[in-house]
């Protein structure tokens, strides 16, 4: 449910859930867990829903205004570098590492009452609403789940021992948050080029040079990429080490923050810029194969980069609806306004479509972790193909849901500029779109993806109630899709012109597919709605210079309150 409207001319729903602002959340969950788990979680959802548009919305508008400063020398002139956090954001990171304990759920049980380790659909459903509030925070402990993840996977048991309990406990004194240091000004997303050396000591490695971007950079632990030396060049040369921020006798390890950056967004985060200076550090899986292995802790990255976008869209048109529904202007309220339910159209599709991304991806890396035929494959597509598209997606519709507040949705008051600014880094962390669209291309080419998105989709096509005539253009949509992408993966560098576009037809197709599968499992005509708009506006040809009438079903969309759901079977629905 919306805050109730007021007769005040500019309506605000602060204090109101975000977890019950949203139609969709608990139904569309429900399909990517197991009932029991699912059940014992909703009052977690529900929860935290109120605690994100209320308290963690209050802190984290505080800490984005109140950024995070480097000291480099106590007061007596003792080097004690450290990062000053705002009280608000260290108030926001007790409650993500230690109330919920976002990072950790999925590698221990415990969490929330929970005795196994939760799939990471549960993760997302939860930090899907957490991001609503504050965006910069996720960075962290994405890192943190993913760091965990890539020591397990790769790490000598030792190491693991060492330095695991640490990653995943929720006491918040005891935790040591990760990071990942990747990025050097002469190779950003060309991790051949490379030039920090390792050096061996003993058991050990000694680390030199410089590390250009390094989010989170006092974390207590961090992956670095760097070359040993006299190993090969390009990627074959490149290793995985794990850095600790503190050595084992209590000691700082030798690499300073030289300074941090002045960033657009998540300006609540500290972002900055490493030397380091025979830091030490170990090695992590075999040598040689660094690139291999840190592209794991990349993949989960770049999945949770996408949740954090659709997220972002949610907080997005959440509030949009809300002005939409009870501002006022020319005698109607803005809902009622033809061009306004236009662009409120343009606002949901990608927010839905990047929702059920989402937790298809987050379910094909449960498939794989369990060891099912296939299912990596499929993470390696979905992944990036969420990453890239998702990501975009997310700039244009914060800039729409701030036109649709208005001149107040400009005013740093609002959260719309904080949403706008946090958007923009989608599209370059963890890889450009370029760099993630041709991944994309990669994964057709070398994992062999394609075949199976294409069978996994045709699953999902059997399994949903489709009128003749939208199963059809669905099933031809998903051919065109699938060959534009092969034949783009066959032409190689000659055709990575496209690589662009045959992300986004095989972005748009999958997600239309899934929406109606969902539809016939929910029984949702809206959802079945959701996904032929998709297919009309996103994937069909369009001619520009014909009139149209406003779409048959968007006031079952729009307004499904007043509406109610289409008086229609899910196989009666073609808008195609």
């Amino acid at each position: 449910m919306n805050a109730p409207a007021t007769e005040h001319p500019v309506p605000d729903r602060h204090g109101a859930s975000l977890f019950e602002a949203d139609p969709d959340h608990a139904a569309v969950s429900s399909l990517y867990l197991p009932a029991e788990l699912h059940r014992h979680l909703l009052p977690h959802l529900e929860a935290l829903g109120r605690l994100a548009g209320s308290r963690l919305d209050e802190l984290a508008s505080v800490a984005d205004k109140n950024p995070p400063a480097l000291e480099t020398r106590s007061r007596t002139g003792v080097d004690a570098e450290r990062i000053v956090k705002h009280p608000a954001y260290v108030e926001l990171e007790r409650v993500a590492f230690a109330q919920y304990g976002l990072a950790a759920m999925s590698h221990r049980g415990g969490v929330l009452g929970w005795p196994a380790p939760m799939p990471q659909a549960a993760k997302y459903a939860l930090s899907y609403l957490f991001v609503q509030a504050e965006f910069g925070l996720c960075c962290p402990l994405s890192m943190t789940d993913s760091l965990a993840r890539t020591l397990r996977k790769y790490g000598a048991p030792a190491l693991v021992d060492q330095h695991l309990p640490g990653l995943i406990t929720q006491d918040f004194d005891a935790l040591h948050q990760g990071a990942m240091f990747m990025t050097e000004q002469g190779a950003g997303s060309d991790i051949a080029a490379t030039t920090v050396r390792a050096v061996p000591d003993g058991d050990a490695y000694l680390l030199h040079g410089d590390k250009w971007f390094c989010s989170n950079p006092d974390a207590g632990l961090a992956m670095v990429l760097a070359r040993i030396d006299g190993a090969p060049s390009g990627l074959s040369g490149i290793s995985l080490f794990l850095l600790p921020r503190t050595l084992d006798d209590g000691r700082r390890n030798d690499y300073r923050i030289v300074r941090l950056k002045d960033k657009l967004g998540t300006r609540s985060m500290a972002s900055g810029e490493i030397r380091l200076e025979g830091a030490r550090a170990w090695l992590v899986g075999e040598a040689g194969r660094g690139f291999q292995q840190m592209a794991d802790m990349v993949n989960n990255s770049r999945l949770s980069n996408g949740m954090r976008a659709a997220g972002l869209m949610r907080r997005a048109c959440t509030e949009a609806f809300f002005v939409a529904r009870h501002r006022r202007a020319f005698g109607k309220r803005l809902i009622e306004l033809p061009l306004m339910r236009r662009q409120l159209l343009k606002i949901l599709l990608p927010t839905e479509q990047a929702r059920t991304m989402m937790f298809q991806a987050a379910d094909a890396i449960r498939r794989a972790d369990g060891g099912e035929p296939g299912a990596y494959a499929l993470t390696r597509i979905l992944t990036p193909l969420l990453k890239f598209r998702a990501c975009r997606d997310a700039r244009r519709v914060t800039g729409d849901a701030m036109e649709v507040r208005g001149g107040c949705g400009y005013i740093e008051e609002w959260s719309d500029p904080r949403l706008l600014r946090d958007a923009h880094l989608g599209s370059i962390w963890e890889g450009t779109s370029n760099i993630v669209a041709l991944d994309v291309v990669r994964a057709v080419r070398r994992e062999q993806s394609l075949p199976v998105l294409q069978a996994h989709l045709q699953r999902l096509i059997d399994e949903t109630r489709w009128h003749p005539g939208a199963r059809a253009t669905a099933e031809a949509a998903l051919a065109k899709a699938v060959a534009l992408a092969d034949a783009v993966a066959e032409a190689r560098s000659r055709g990575e012109h496209e690589g662009r576009r045959a992300a986004s037809a095989l972005y748009h197709v999958t997600s239309a597919i899934a929406m109606a599968w969902e539809a016939t499992r929910l029984n949702s005509p809206r959802r079945m709605l959701l996904s032929q708009f998709v297919l009309q506006h996103r994937v069909l040809p369009q001619d520009p210079l014909a009139r149209a009438d406003e779409p048959a079903g968007l006031s079952a969309l729009l307004e499904p309150e007043a509406h109610g759901e289409p008086p229609l079977a899910l196989n009666e629905i073609a808008l195609i």
